[in-house]
């Protein structure tokens, strides 16, 4: 047998692949890419991928290990998968075999087998009973099968069928314990497809051409305008040509309404992909999906992942959400992820949003992108009419102006919703003693505690460090202790205490801690009649809530002076995608935003021309200043508890890149990247450890990649540094 070695990425963070010998007795044969083995690395047990065979290797023949174990017979992933693993680890400058770790399940990532996602089940044999079967409860199983001839265990132990009932009808031959891959559930009552506007004809028509072939395709819809009813018809188009459809959305709490919608109108498999479900159910809608049993995938961030052999369609709901940029590890965006992925199977993306991201709507504007514009909303439904409201030197009866309280008085008298939105969660954002003014301070991070009062404790938001409220001031021993300024909590007591016969719901991250919370509460929102609801963004993200016809914002200006150069476009999206909420259905919407900053000319033109003027400003300002999308960037963080150590590190790397680009552009008057900082974070020190940063511009792609390659080598091979923690991040959301 001649002498190869297999080519194995590991789930470390060393941006190389690994040789090892093959199994006693196997020839090259056995190896195909996209297998998994079990290995020993650094003492360690890891599960790999094989990347393919090679008859040479660099590594030393006493050091070569053999493989453990061969997991799989024939690879859980293709070619066209790992492909698209090696554009991504280039692409971020990250470890292949953690690039890689993302197209697995955790099951599969531990070594576990396909069979784990199978489920114990009975199905029909196709016999008769040959006598009479006796009781009520073996005729009403029986009853089960003859209406659906396959069911779960699970399902049926639910229904209060016991095993032994089961046992009686297998031993009468009319069926059979099996186990397999369960199919989601297929609604027998099917929804009509809503008809559509003059504009949404023409979205629908104009996107229909791109179907077969890659094209990205901007769908600028206002709130309420029915971007998600022209997904269905699209959707409806891919699965009679025999395709699949993977549509991301950017929330967990988006994702059941969505399925839904989906499941209710398509009489085909709809699988579920999020952070909410078990490893187990995880694994299921993964095979479901790279299997071709389920042609629709609904999911977040990570479903961007999943193999789908028939790829027909990719949609990405609200395309603007920072939530589809991963901020630790791989800090991949799924939406350009998706482009790329998308090109390569020769398929459309759709990207869908009342608000676009400013990089979406320039390629957009430059027909690098197909641009289709809904301005009206669906139906019988207008536009909310939007006031802003000064509270300078004005008073304030709980945070609210009282022009304010009124209009909610109103709107509930009506037996309307009101929606009020706050970004802080918690009571009070700061307590402080008032005789010698000491402040909550966390002891790990640049920022102050938040007061909870359910239960009563100090929260950092930044790094979770929890500690009791004090009884008195620890620097004075005063009493006078009190918590300031307003959170979701303490904005609920207040609502409750002015309107005690209206119900008061909050909504934030401290009440919407399961997969079913958010689902309870839709539903409990949807039965209709008057209420308010108090929310931070979560209330924000695309749904719908057809009785609500007032919003109110509180502290909209936070936003408006933000030192990330996004700052205005996040707020600006951040208010649209929240006002967007009202005036849904027939009845007509009112937006109250209260500010302190009333003349401001950027909050004007938004509420006076919309977010597309307003973003056509923004535009002029970054091509001004040679910001993304006129440029491209990158983010050199570092972080240690040595400060000095922390942002020593990225003097030596400034040093290093102006040195290597001084030999490679010796005649070029300019570089072809410019270096910013290094300088610390705004909150410089953060769960213990200092923070600081280093940006990188360039005017070409090309170029920023070739900086960046050579920089991980060289940060890979600095020894010294061994306890601080970088990270390169590619186009990056914020810089704060």
């Amino acid at each position: 047998m001649s002498f190869f070695v297999v080519d194995i990425a590991l789930p470390v963070p060393l941006r190389r692949t690994f040789d090892y010998l093959p199994l006693a007795g196997e020839d090259a044969s056995f190896y195909k890419p996209g297998q998994r083995v079990r290995v020993e690395f650094a003492r360690q047990l890891l599960c790999g991928v094989v990347l393919g065979t090679r008859t040479t290797t660099e590594v030393p023949a006493n050091k070569l290990k053999p493989l453990l174990a061969r997991l799989d017979d024939t690879p859980l992933l293709q070619e066209s998968d790992l492909a698209l693993c090696r554009w991504l680890a280039d692409y971020y400058h990250h470890s292949p075999g953690e690039v890689l770790e993302h197209l697995l399940p955790t099951m599969l990532r531990r070594g576990c087998g396909l069979s784990e996602a199978d489920e114990r089940g009975w199905e029909s044999t196709g016999q008769e009973p040959a006598k009479p079967l006796r009781g009520s409860k073996q005729q009403a199983l029986w009853a089960l099968f003859q209406q659906q001839p396959q069911q779960l265990h699970a399902d049926l132990t639910a229904q209060g069928f016991t095993l032994a009932q089961l046992r009686s009808l297998s031993d009468a031959g009319v069926i059979r314990a099996t186990q397999r891959l369960p199919i989601p559930p297929v609604l027998q009552d099917r929804q009509q497809f809503h008809s559509l506007n003059a504009q949404q004809q023409q979205a629908l028509k104009a996107i229909s051409t791109e179907l077969g072939h890659f094209r990205a395709c901007l769908l600028e819809g206002v709130t309420g305008s029915g971007k998600t009813e022209v997904y269905l018809r699209l959707i409806e188009q891919v699965l009679a040509q025999g395709k699949q459809a993977l549509v991301l959305v950017p929330e967990i709490g988006l994702t059941p309404q969505t399925v839904r919608r989906f499941q209710a109108r398509f009489n085909v498999p709809v699988a579920l992909l999020h952070s909410g479900l078990n490893d187990r159910e995880r694994l299921q809608g993964w095979r479901q999906t790279r299997e071709g049993v389920a042609r629709i995938l609904i999911g977040t961030r990570s479903a961007v992942f999943t193999p789908m052999p028939e790829l027909g369609l990719i949609i990405i709901d609200e395309e603007h959400d920072g939530s589809f940029k991963q901020q630790d590890g791989l800090r991949y965006s799924a939406r350009d992820f998706a482009l790329v992925r998308a090109h390569k199977a020769g398929v459309p993306v759709v990207l869908g949003s009342a608000t676009p991201s400013l990089e979406t709507l320039h390629n957009a504007l430059s027909g690098k992108y197909l641009h289709v514009k809904l301005t009206l909303r669906a139906g019988n439904a207008k536009a909310p009419r939007m006031k802003l409201h000064s509270i300078l030197h004005q008073p304030l009866v709980a945070g609210f102006a009282e022009p304010v309280l009124s209009a909610m008085h109103q709107h509930l008298q009506n037996n309307k919703q009101v929606l009020v939105f706050i970004n802080r969660r918690g009571f009070a954002p700061l307590v402080a003693c008032r005789d010698c003014g000491w402040m909550a301070e966390c002891r790990r991070c640049d920022a102050r505690l938040t007061l909870h009062q359910l239960p009563p404790h100090l929260h950092c938001h930044h790094c979770d460090y929890q500690q009791g409220v004090p009884a008195a001031c620890p620097q004075c021993g005063s009493h006078q202790i009190d918590g300031l300024g307003q959170g979701t909590e303490k904005i609920q007591e207040q609502l409750t205490q002015i309107f005690p016969q209206v119900p008061v719901r909050r909504v934030d991250r401290d009440t919407v801690r399961t997969k079913q919370a958010f689902d309870d509460l839709y539903d409990d929102i949807h039965d209709g009649g008057s209420c308010i609801l108090v929310g931070t963004q979560m209330l924000a993200k695309g749904h719908h809530f057809p009785d609500v016809t007032l919003v109110v914002i509180l502290d909209a200006d936070a936003g408006l002076f933000s030192s990330d150069f996004r700052g205005m476009e996040h707020s600006a999206q951040l208010i649209c995608q929240v006002a967007g909420r009202a005036g849904r259905e027939e009845a007509p919407g009112e937006v109250w935003i209260q500010t302190l900053y009333a003349d401001h000319p950027l909050l004007n033109l938004l509420l006076d021309s919309g977010y597309h003027a307003l973003a056509l400003s923004l535009l002029q300002e970054r091509q001004h200043q040679q910001l993304p999308p006129y440029s491209h960037m990158a983010l050199l963080r570092s972080e240690s508890e040595d400060r000095h150590q922390a942002q020593q590190l990225l003097h030596d790397a400034r040093a290093f890149m102006q040195h290597w680009l001084q030999q490679q552009h010796p005649h070029l008057r300019q570089s072809p990247v410019n270096l910013l900082g290094p300088f610390p974070a705004i909150m410089e020190r953060r769960a213990g450890r200092f923070r600081f940063q280093l940006q990188l511009f360039a005017d070409e792609r090309p170029a920023l990649h070739r900086l960046a390659a050579v920089l991980v080598q060289y940060l890979d091979d600095q020894k010294q540094y061994r306890k601080v923690r970088w990270h390169l991040d590619i186009d990056p959301l914020d810089t704060i």
